[in-house]
């Protein structure tokens, strides 16, 4: 049901193409997926996110478990059929958001007991509870409850939660039944690479068919960050998928997919979208700045998304200002469209061995994000 197909790598850096197969469907990667979080992508239908090009969305286990519920959502034929996408899916495991909870839940070796946001009640979750949601979701590719620290944490507080990560894993493994569904191991270890290396070592032998780097973009600098997938990238298998969770802004695309990541999921695209700010192959633009209340040109003339060939920045100020949800919808469709684009470019340019010329290209027209000589 679940292949992963290594194509090619880059002669001069550790960029990979390639394409995942699921039970609904291929897609390419490296791969960027829109969140949507309860089910939907905020402010666009599937056929927005077909129209942009998502081969793949991500959906949260612990939203979805909470309201509507699983329950339900398995009786309506699983998450495909209960909000009508036919390509492929993802869903977390919903730790990040149960560690995010901080003073409303408590958490031991056996799992995490925690306060719902939503009217306060109690609920428990262990990694057999998580798989048996995910089964009922029904997602292409489903992923181990895992243990999330902040940054920066405490080096023993780090440490337990590697120990947790691998343990869980183990058990979620041995949960997983549902022959259509690929799980996916998390790696953890906060920013001590003894840690990390502890970590990747542990849930690859666990052997999963795919392998998430969790616990990243929580606070850290981008050089942290990128410090970490580089000496991780020699820990894990070629042959297996590599998911960089919580990533969505474009220079860390760029930089994931030099350091050998395939796939990316963040909310950014669309959270920034409902403040008014769009990605453009300029640098991001605050559509809400009066110099734009006159401005007739597209949103960004190097795109050729429906937006922006259709609607100028006067127009698109104006719905903004006047607190129109169109605004909202617009500017996510062509957020989304400028990422899943990239990603488009930047397979091509793995393909035609020119990544790192797209690479330097890229930092030469985007605004400077990173003043770093190596990029170069």
């Amino acid at each position: 049901m679940y292949q992963f197909i290594l194509q090619k790598t880059d002669s001069r850096s550790h960029a990979r193409l390639g394409e995942i197969h699921t039970w609904h469907g291929t897609f390419p990667t490296p791969m960027f997926m829109p969140v949507g979080t309860q089910a939907t992508v905020k402010a666009l239908t599937p056929e927005d996110l077909e129209e942009v090009g998502a081969g793949i969305i991500l959906a949260n286990t612990y939203h979805l478990y909470l309201r509507p519920g699983a329950d339900l959502i398995a009786k309506a034929g699983g998450l495909h059929r209960f909000m009508n996408w036919k390509r492929g899916m993802l869903t977390d495991s919903g730790g990040f958001q149960v560690f995010s909870l901080a003073g409303l839940r408590k958490m031991t070796d056996e799992g995490v007991l925690f306060s719902s946001h939503i009217d306060g009640s109690k609920h428990f979750f262990t990694p057999e509870k998580v798989m048996e949601i995910e089964q009922q979701l029904g997602a292409d590719i489903a992923m181990c409850f895992d243990v999330c620290t902040p940054i920066p944490s405490r080096y023993e507080e780090a440490k337990l939660a590697v120990e947790r990560t691998t343990a869980w894993a183990k058990r979620c493994k041995a949960a997983h039944t549902r022959e259509d569904q690929a799980l996916f191991g998390i790696i953890q270890g906060n920013l001590f690479e003894d840690l990390r290396t502890r970590s990747a070592e542990e849930i690859v032998d666990i052997d999963f068919p795919g392998y998430a780097i969790g616990g990243l973009s929580v606070g850290e600098s981008k050089e942290e960050m990128y410090q970490t997938l580089a000496y991780l990238h020699p820990l894990l298998p070629q042959d297996k998928a590599r998911y960089l969770m919580g990533v969505g802004a474009p220079e860390d695309l760029v930089e994931g997919v030099y350091h050998g990541i395939d796939m990316f999921d963040c909310v950014l695209p669309t959270r920034i979208a409902r403040h008014g700010t769009a990605f453009t192959h300029t640098g991001k633009i605050v559509m809400r700045n009066a110099k734009y209340a006159e401005d007739f040109a597209p949103l960004d003339e190097a795109c050729y998304c429906s937006v922006c060939r259709n609607y100028s920045r006067a127009y698109l100020r104006h719905l903004i200002k006047a607190e129109e949800i169109l605004a909202h919808r617009l500017i996510s469709y062509h957020n989304l469209y400028f990422l899943l684009n990239l990603m488009k470019d930047i397979r091509q340019a793995i393909q035609e061995e020119r990544f790192l010329e797209f690479r330097k290209a890229f930092y030469q027209s985007v605004r400077p994000f990173r003043k770093d000589e190596r990029i170069y």
